[in-house]
């Protein structure tokens, strides 16, 4: 299933920081704690999303943050 691209240039950019900076808590923070676990599958969810431009939940609600100038024609 191919998915079309719903996510914006500033939204790819706001995902990626965030995704950053969650892998960094994920990292620095110490002990076994399980919020950790967490932390890493939202930074790995945003870093992804960022990477492919693609936003499942967009899709599931029919929203976006493309603009109609970044969308490609086929």
């Amino acid at each position: 299933m191919k998915f079309k691209k719903n996510i914006g240039e500033i939204d790819k950019a706001a995902r990626a920081v965030l995704g950053i900076v969650l892998l960094c808590v994920y990292v620095g923070a110490h002990g076994a704690q399980s919020w950790r676990y967490v932390v890493l599958a939202l930074g790995l969810i945003m870093i992804a999303t960022a990477a492919y431009g693609v936003c499942p939940l967009y899709t599931l609600f029919r929203m976006g943050t493309l603009s109609a100038k970044g969308k490609k024609k086929k």
